[in-house]
């Protein structure tokens, strides 16, 4: 059971990294720190879905690492 749950933790976390890395690069930071700003514009199409992948993804990593901690204090 454990070893199913640190697969599928590793799966997650290569998924929320790409997810991550594949988003625009002008949504971040970036602009606070000298790069260029485009103003506020709403997500449309594959950029909404990207962010809401990589919210859905965070919050089952957060679950299955949870999961992973209480198994691991129970043995």
């Amino acid at each position: 059971m454990l070893r199913i749950i640190n697969i599928a933790e590793i799966i997650t976390a290569v998924l929320l990294i790409a997810s991550i890395l594949i988003q625009n690069k002008g949504a971040g930071l970036s602009s606070t720190f000298g790069g260029e700003f485009g103003g506020y514009y709403s997500k449309r199409g594959f950029e909404k879905f990207l962010v809401w992948f990589s919210i859905a993804f965070s919050v089952i990593f957060i679950a299955l690492a949870i999961v992973n901690l209480v198994l691991t204090n129970k043995q």
